[in-house]
């Protein structure tokens, strides 16, 4: 029957499917794609041409009556990789491309090849070949990453719904396809909600003249777009109340109009999932692949830190509140208003620790910040970065560099560093190519950074907040972990979903050290180093309201468990009802705006569900890990190299854990992180 299947299908799809030596995605090993020269016919092409060549391929493997690692296992990879690379282009051109019909084929070749992976990972004959390989003589003589890859590939298979029955496996499939179509269109209404907050110069009052003069449309007239680049300046800098309230509810009701009733829908759909697959929730089934393995451990990890948090967010929560009253001189034990936080908090340090952010940003500017970052991870992980001219680019703005050890090419990445019409909103690094060995030559990694940090004028560069610098470590650090990645098996290039962004969290431990701030943090019109004074006065207000911004994300992390743990399909509760109920349970700061859907806007619970949680739960690594640097120096060639070879480079080769623990020379604990929470 599946055969029947993949020949009706390949039929269905290999006329117009030929290699085209014309199309800049069919080009040699290693060589950088044309993007430039990318077209909308070409996506398609490249779509279709990899579904038919991995359908016909996996019927060989199905066809061979004695396979072999190489025969079975290799070849597998083989297809993943092809299959993964046109899925993440085709992904990557759906959010960046400035072409529509490209954005719409795009996003039809990740559907298409998507769906013919939940159709592989679900093939009864070529799971019963694996499982029957895991059971001979053959499979008793691996050892190391290849009897691990085995292994996670029986997993795989049975998290992908290959155990159901006919009938079953055919509901899984229609689910997977419903939910994939829904995610695509939240992002697609998120994305394109275009969202403008207008002001006179009363409504203006407070906001840095630069950001003003950059979203003047008259003479004291200001159009801002409301976009996570302008959040924090509007937030944290607007002196009239209504403005910060006005933005914060049109920036939490973007896409609300569509987006309420496709996030209802999913998760319905990805509960039903969870059942076929006997699991009693979303949650459950998501889990039982990641470090934390269980709903009943994360809600542990989430409701301990809670508890440690809790004190110090309702000492924070009076200091913004007397800030408040002083400001208004008036009395009131009235709880802050959620529009209010970042502002008062601004106040709070400008005041009394002297940190003015809009001045830190004229010390960042987004050309001298790359330029220092790339000198500290190339000293650190013994790489070279080396930018590549004219590259040819899917935008203008873009910009692409080679990454060397030695005389060898190891990766290449791009930087999309700007916001602009219908790009994907948030920060991501996104992985294009994972890097394997082939027959010929090493398969090198390829990744692009995307961001939407505040955009260079004709009369003024990019100016970074600390903040943003620190995101723009962290997303620069998936991209060298992503560089780092050296294994022969594409399969085994990621890490565990909950333990990834840990490798890219210790790196915003460098933005936090004045040596390292100094080498690039000049003033963008004087030349003037950052002061130390100045970053002395960040590092004391270091932890400001720390406990509440702690709070503040394991309130999201509890939203994503309560969506997909608790859900109850006799009584499905409103998502708005959810942030009240979080509210009144913390009972610490009220932070849901009545009338407002954040949920409608949130990429995490749309993409990546299951998953907040894992921002607390890396970051314990991370800050564990870190500590080798700050016992060896956080410009130790030897320590990043280690770090490089045992920990980035990695992927599933090995257990993580141990791994990390050969990293530090004992098992890891969460002390530095409780330390870095300023508990």
């Amino acid at each position: 029957m599946m055969k029947s299947l993949y020949y009706t299908i390949i039929l269905t799809f290999l006329l117009g499917c030929k290699s085209d030596s014309e199309n800049p995605f069919f080009n040699e090993l290693n060589a950088p794609i044309d993007y430039a020269n990318v077209s909308a016919n070409h996506i398609e092409e490249y779509a279709r041409f990899t579904f038919t060549k991995a359908a016909e391929s996996i019927e060989t493997i199905k066809q061979n009556e004695t396979p072999t690692f190489e025969s079975l296992f290799i070849a597998f990879d083989d297809i993943i990789n092809d299959m993964t690379k046109a899925n993440n282009n085709c992904f990557m051109l759906y959010w960046v491309s400035p072409d529509s019909l490209s954005r719409a084929n795009g996003l039809a070749g990740y559907q298409m090849l998507d769906s013919l992976a939940t159709s592989i990972y679900a093939d009864k004959l070529l799971y019963k070949k694996i499982v029957a390989f895991s059971n001979s003589d053959s499979y008793d003589h691996l050892k190391g990453h290849r009897k691990n890859l085995v292994d996670d590939l029986i997993l795989d298979f049975e998290q992908s719904g290959v155990k159901l029955d006919p009938e079953q496996l055919t509901v899984y499939k229609k689910l997977v396809a419903e939910i994939n179509q829904l995610s695509s269109e939240y992002s697609v209404n998120m994305n394109t909600a275009n969202e403008v907050l207008t002001l006179d110069e009363q409504g203006a009052e407070g906001l840095p003249e630069n950001f003003k003069t950059n979203y003047a449309t008259g003479e004291f007239e200001y159009e801002i777009p409301v976009i996570s680049a302008t959040r924090l300046p509007v937030m944290s800098n607007a002196k009239n109340e209504e403005t910060r309230k006005v933005y914060l509810m049109k920036y939490q009701n973007r896409a609300a109009d569509k987006n309420l009733t496709i996030l209802d829908a999913m998760v319905k759909k990805r509960y039903e999932i969870a059942r076929l697959m006997d699991h009693e929730s979303y949650a459950s089934y998501n889990l039982s692949a990641k470090m934390a393995g269980s709903p009943g451990r994360v809600w542990e990890f989430i409701n301990d830190l809670l508890d440690r948090t809790k004190s110090k967010a309702i000492e924070d929560h009076e200091t913004l509140k007397n800030r408040r009253n002083m400001d208004q001189k008036s009395y009131s034990s009235d709880a802050l208003n959620p529009w209010d936080f970042n502002y008062y908090k601004n106040q709070i340090l400008k005041t009394q620790f002297q940190v003015d952010h809009e001045k830190i940003r004229e010390y960042l500017p987004m050309e001298q910040c790359l330029t220092g970052l790339f000198v500290i991870y190339q000293e650190l992980l013994g790489l070279e970065f080396r930018k590549v001219e004219n590259p040819s680019v899917w935008h203008e703005e873009v910009e692409m560099s080679d990454v060397y050890e030695g005389k060898n090419l190891r990766g290449r990445f791009y930087l999309d560093l700007f916001p602009r019409p219908n790009k994907e909103s948030w920060f991501y690094g996104v992985s294009l190519t994972e890097g394997k060995a082939t027959d010929s030559d090493y398969e090198v990694p390829v990744s692009m950074l995307l961001g939407n940090f505040t955009r260079p004028t004709e009369s003024l560069p990019s100016l970074l907040s600390h903040r943003e610098l620190n995101t723009l470590f962290h997303e620069f650090g998936h991209i060298v972990n992503g560089m780092s990645y050296n294994g022969e098996f594409m399969m085994q290039a990621n890490s565990k979903a909950d333990f990834v962004e840990s490798m890219s969290q210790i790196f915003e431990n460098w933005t936090w050290d004045y040596e390292t701030l100094s080498s690039f943090a000049m003033h963008y019109e004087t030349g003037e180093v950052l002061p130390k004074e100045m970053f002395d006065n960040m590092l004391n207000a270091k932890n400001v309201s720390a406990g509440l911004q702690a709070q503040f994300s394991l309130r999201s992390s509890v939203y994503d468990m309560m969506l997909y743990h608790k859900y109850d399909p006799e009584n499905p509760v409103n998502t708005d009802d959810i942030w009240r109920n979080i509210d009144q349970e913390l009972s610490v700061m009220p932070t849901y705006i009545e009338d407002t859907h954040p949920q409608a806007s949130w990429i995490h619970i749309n993409t990546h569900p299951v998953y907040y949680y894992g921002y607390s739960w890396s970051r314990v690594y991370a800050q564990d890990m870190f500590t080798e640097f700050e016992k060896n120096g956080l410009r130790d060639t030897e320590t990043g190299m280690r770090y490089r070879k045992l920990i980035l480079a990695n992927g599933t080769q090995r257990d993580i854990v141990e791994a990390v623990e050969e990293f530090l020379g004992r098992p890891s604990n969460n002390e530095a992180y409780i330390r870095s929470l300023g508990l």
